[in-house]
Order: structure tokens, then C-alpha cells, then sequence
């Protein structure tokens, strides 16, 4: 999974730096894999009761790898991502605010699962609710996000208030009310694997894609 995002993240001529946050369970390995241009950072954390949440660790590694100011790509790692990157980030580029990836969701049931996020005729965001009971707009948010150096500037404000410290779609939904944020509605393959069947899902669709059988069950290879 890593190594597939990781390579869509290096068509992006404009990344100077890839860092991946881990908690010390996982940091090991994670480091014994890691590419030469991937930098692992160990959050510290040993279990779902110390754990820091995606916002608190965004918040950790921002402060560790000194990215502070910086304008930022942002994705959860059980992101499969079929799309351009590079042509997401000409929309964030051309629009000047930070921006978030949307998917359209054509089953209304689906979309209870997810983010759901409202947008203008200029595409910015202008509503934005977690797993809402009756969606208001077919466009599901992903966790992919492209930060404005100033905008994330805003991020331990956010967190001082006591904020929601997991669902990374939660920074948005505080964000867009106070800043510029685009949704990039993107064509092309998306799969949050958030279980083993969605990863057997999104593995058999890659393996049709290369001419490889299908297969009944996951295995690591």
C-alpha cells in the first residue's frame, strides 16, 4: 500500500520531503522499509488510550521535522489513490486556499460512512458533516489534503480548544469557517481500505489492471 502511495506522492515535482508517523509499536519496522527519501518519525505512543489521533500526530510531526510555514500534502496511508496527485495539485495551486479530495458516491447509503463536504460554483467548501444520518451532498471526503503553510498555522489553536484529535476530515470541518477550502473533485480510482475485504477489493482491481488472476484471499507478497 505504502510503497503504491508513496510513488503517486513522488509524480508531485513540487515534494522536497515524504515523512511517515507511526506509533513505537509499528516504528521499527516501518523503518526497516523506509525508502532513503522517506523519513519514519515515532510518535511515542503505545496504545488506543495514549494514542495521539491523525491531527495530534500531523501536529507532532509538523513541530519534529520543523515544517512549520510549509504548504503541505496530507494523506492517510490506507489511501488508495487512483488519480493525479499532480493534477490535484494544480487545482490547489490555482485556487489559492487549501483544498481536500472528493469523491462522488453514487449510492446514498454509502455515504454515511464518510465525510460528506458542500461546495459552491467556485468549489469552496461550505459545508462539511462526519457520517451524517441524512447526507446533504453526494461528495465524500478523502483523506487526502493539500495545507496552506498559514492555514496549518491554525492547527494548535484548533487542538487548545479541544478538538476532535482523530478523524483528520474534523480539522476541516473547524477550518473551512476560517480560512479559503476547495474540494477537488477528482476522476479516476479511490478505495479507503479501511478492512481486509476492501483490501482484497482494491488488490484484485490492480491485479486485473497488471493481467494478474484474481484472487479469494489477501496475501501480503
Amino acid at each position: 500500500m505504502l510503497d503504491y502511495l508513496i510513488d503517486r506522492i513522488r509524480e508531485v515535482e513540487e515534494i522536497e520531503e515524504i515523512h511517515l508517523v507511526t506509533n513505537a509499536q509499528f516504528a521499527p519496522a516501518f523503518s526497516e522499509w523506509a525508502p532513503e527519501d522517506v523519513n519514519v518519525h515515532d510518535d511515542g505512543t503505545t496504545s488506543n488510550d495514549d494514542r495521539l489521533g491523525a491531527l495530534g500526530d500531523l501536529a507532532f510531526t509538523i513541530e519534529r521535522a520543523g515544517l512549520e510555514g510549509q504548504d503541505l500534502l496530507v494523506v492517510a496511508g490506507d489511501n488508495l489513490i487512483g488519480y493525479s496527485i499532480p493534477d490535484f495539485v494544480r487545482f490547489w495551486q490555482a485556487k489559492g486556499g487549501s483544498a481536500i479530495a472528493l469523491h462522488e458516491v453514487s449510492d446514498p447509503s454509502l455515504l454515511s460512512n464518510y465525510g460528506v463536504v458542500e461546495i459552491d460554483q467556485d468549489d469552496r467548501v461550505v459545508g462539511f458533516e462526519e457520517k451524517p444520518a441524512q447526507p446533504r451532498s453526494s461528495l465524500a471526503a478523502t483523506a487526502a489534503y493539500l495545507y496552506r503553510g498559514t492555514d496549518l498555522d491554525l492547527l494548535p489553536l484548533y487542538l487548545e480548544e479541544g478538538n476532535p484529535t482523530d478523524a483528520p476530515g474534523n480539522l476541516v470541518a473547524w477550518l473551512h469557517t476560517r480560512v479559503l477550502v476547495y474540494g477537488y473533485r477528482f476522476s479516476g480510482e479511490w478505495h479507503d481500505i479501511g478492512d481486509l475485504g476492501q483490501l482484497l477489493e482494491a488488490d484484485n482491481l490492480l491485479r486485473a489492471s497488471a493481467g494478474l488472476p484474481q484472487r479469494a484471499k489477501y496475501v501480503p507478497e
